[in-house]
């Protein structure tokens, strides 16, 4: 099995953006046990980070024929991009969305997800430990 790790914009500021709300473990910390879980389970992962929309659609679209799953944190662009969700419309994979935070519990705007149309799962408020359980999903998904 094959899955794309996608995070949205300021995610590779995580230990210092927001510890408080984000936690105090860093980005590479992020990659490190995501690789080590999947090793774990004989998964094959890739992760990429970017800033900008476009990149994150451009990515989605190179997963089609490619990945069987995808588990996306698109932070902010979770509340504003319709193009995220139309990318992960087009191809079809089964996505669950993570957040790191508990956005249920966080200001009003934070409670609008355009992808969550598109996702199987949701899963928030677990820290990194969050992208963990959404590759258990993504593995015993049938």
């Amino acid at each position: 099995m094959k899955i794309l790790i996608i995070n949205g914009p300021n995610i590779n500021m995580l230990g210092i953006r927001e510890p408080d709300i984000y936690g105090s473990e860093n980005y590479k910390t992020l990659c490190e046990s995501v690789e080590n879980h999947a090793k774990e389970l004989g998964v094959e992962v890739s992760l990429f980070q970017s800033n900008h929309e476009g990149a994150l659609v451009d990515e989605i679209q190179r997963a089609y024929g490619v990945f069987d799953g995808i588990v996306i944190n698109p932070a902010a662009y979770t509340h504003t991009s319709i193009a995220l969700l139309d990318a992960l419309k087009a191809v079809g994979i089964p996505t669950v969305e993570v957040h790191i935070s508990a956005v249920e519990k966080r200001e009003e705007f934070r409670q609008i997800s355009y992808v969550r149309q598109a996702a199987i799962k949701t899963i928030t408020g677990k820290g990194i430990n969050g992208y963990l359980k959404a590759i258990d999903f993504l593995v015993n998904y049938k």
